[in-house]
C-alpha cells in the first residue's frame, strides 16, 4: 500500500472519529445546559481577595440550623401539637401570597408553570435534614416583576409530601412550615 492510500484510509477514519467527539462534547453541553437553574445563584459569587479567607472559608462552610415555625424548634425536631389544640388552618405569616399558588398547584399535583418545579432538590448543602436522594422536590414560588424564576422555592419531602420547607434567598436558609389537610393554600 502507498503513502498516499495509507494517508487517505487514516484520512477516512479521522472524520468519523471527530464527528463522535464533537457530538459527544454537544451532548454533554446540552445535560449541562439542562441541569443549571435559570436563578443567579450569589454564593458562587466569591470575590477573589476572599477566596482565601480562612474567616470566609468558615463563615461558608458553616451549616446553619433549619428554621422551623415553632420558637425554639429545630426542622428535624418538629413537637406534635397536643390533642385539645384545634388545627391549623391558615399558611403561617412568613409565606408571601404566591406561595398559595404553588401550594395549591402542589397539592393538585401540577401542571407546573416552571419546568424545573418537581424536579428533585439535592440538598447539596446540607441544610435540610438529611434523607436519600429523590426525597424533596422544589417548587418555584413567583415573584412579582420578574422575569425569570426568582429566588422563592417551597421544598417538600416524601411522596406525599410530609414535610414543607420556604425559602427566599435561594436555598441560603429554609423555615419549616406544616400543611395539614385542613390547611387552605
Amino acid at each position: 500500500m502507498s503513502r498516499r492510500s495509507r494517508r487517505r484510509q487514516s484520512a477516512g477514519l479521522r472524520l468519523p472519529l471527530i464527528a463522535f467527539v464533537a457530538l459527544l462534547l454537544v451532548g454533554a453541553g446540552a445535560w449541562w445546559w439542562s441541569q443549571r437553574d435559570d436563578a443567579p445563584d450569589a454564593s458562587t459569587a466569591v470575590d477573589a481577595p476572599q477566596a482565601g479567607d480562612p474567616q470566609r472559608i468558615k463563615e461558608t462552610l458553616s451549616l446553619p440550623p433549619v428554621e422551623d415555625t415553632r420558637p425554639g424548634g429545630l426542622a428535624g425536631d418538629v413537637p406534635t401539637p397536643p390533642a385539645s389544640a384545634p388545627p391549623t388552618r391558615a399558611l403561617p405569616a412568613f409565606l408571601p401570597p404566591e406561595a398559595r399558588t404553588t401550594l395549591a398547584l402542589i397539592a393538585r399535583g401540577g401542571p407546573y408553570p416552571h419546568r424545573q418545579d418537581g424536579a428533585v432538590f439535592q440538598n447539596r448543602e446540607g441544610r435540610l435534614p438529611r434523607q436519600g436522594r429523590g426525597y424533596y422536590r422544589e417548587y418555584t414560588v413567583d415573584t412579582p416583576g420578574l422575569a425569570h424564576r426568582g429566588a422563592r422555592r417551597i421544598v417538600t419531602g416524601g411522596d406525599p409530601p410530609r414535610e414543607y420547607y420556604y425559602t427566599d434567598d435561594h436555598y441560603e436558609s429554609f423555615r419549616r412550615f406544616e400543611m395539614s389537610q385542613d390547611t387552605t393554600p
